[in-house]
């Protein structure tokens, strides 16, 4: 019972942790190379794809409208998602030893958080507003007016803020006096966690029940308003348009699966149940390949499901 607080008192002959290593994607050498053009193909589209919808959507007074307000805001936070994790990624491709200071791991961490948080209820609020417009196209300028808009997304990213202040600031409580190799490719909270010395209870706790209310309550939001316009689009009389709008509809289901799946696999379990070697490869998923998929997918599925 009492071993938790002599971890935390009593750091033993370890020295205190002031830098981490990041152990990378992979161990083998003669894939560093390889990975690293990949990974940087794949960031420069992310980039070009994200800052030219929001380009686009900026520039075009005919698409300012509630959904392509909400895809702008997606776009932004799918390149600031990416942003904080790949450079650095690619960084350590190219070095012998991927040393990441104390601060810098906490802020890559807290960054890497807001991001995350805030793209899982952007996708409910981008669900909701597909729910309005299909299921109450009479009442959609009411019901998603520019100033709902605005503070449905001030909300988003107020709650990728708290949520991210709470997990970051319970870390920095921990003392790190064990190895200092994270077993990731950059600072996530698990990894973190398996280097304390002291008791992880209530962090582990913490991650279980803030990642449920982050993605339980938009997984449900979303099913709820996917439920409903489903139930919609099967009272179309057309065939053509009834096939066209599941289509529509099932892509963009597929992307929200990707993320909030690869997401829930990586933090709705405890960390003595998941493997950090499989958590890498989900993490792939939601930090790196969704940010890339996005402006192609949603700018298809609101091509077609335009009303």
């Amino acid at each position: 019972i009492l071993e938790p607080f002599e971890r935390i008192m009593d750091p033993g002959n370890h020295s205190i942790v002031t830098e981490f290593i990041l152990a990378g994607l992979t161990e083998k050498p003669e894939l560093q190379l390889p990975l690293f053009f990949l990974f940087l193909g794949i960031y420069v589209v992310t980039v070009v794809g994200n800052l030219g919808m929001i380009m686009l959507i900026g520039l075009s007074a005919h698409l300012h409208t509630p959904m392509y307000y909400f895809l702008s805001n997606l776009s932004f936070i799918d390149l600031c998602h990416s942003t904080v994790v790949t450079p650095k990624m690619l960084v350590n491709f190219v070095t012998q030893k991927n040393i990441t200071p104390y601060s810098e791991c906490m802020t890559q961490l807290y960054f890497f958080l807001i991001f995350a948080i805030a793209e899982c209820h952007m996708l409910a609020a981008m669900a909701y507003d597909r729910y309005a417009a299909i299921c109450n196209p009479l009442l959609y300028n009411v019901i998603m007016s520019s100033q709902i808009c605005f503070w449905m997304t001030v909300g988003v990213y107020i709650l990728g803020i708290v949520g991210s202040t709470i997990h970051t600031g319970f870390m920095m409580r921990l003392l790190f006096c064990k190895s200092n190799v994270v077993n990731h490719y950059f600072c996530d909270l698990f990894p973190v966690l398996e280097l304390s010395c002291s008791s992880t209870y209530i962090n582990e706790l913490l991650v279980l029940v803030l990642s449920a209310f982050n993605i339980l309550t938009p997984a449900l939001t979303i099913l709820a308003s996917y439920i409903f316009i489903l139930s919609s689009i099967l009272h179309i009389r057309s065939t053509e348009g009834r096939s066209k709008a599941f289509s529509t509809c099932s892509s963009h289901i597929s992307a929200v699966t990707v993320f909030f799946g690869s997401a829930a696999f990586m933090y709705l379990q405890p960390s003595s149940v998941s493997s950090m070697d499989q958590g890498k490869v989900s993490s792939v998923f939601y930090t790196i390949i969704v940010p890339m998929l996005n402006p192609l997918i949603y700018t298809n599925m609101e091509t077609h499901c335009r009303v």
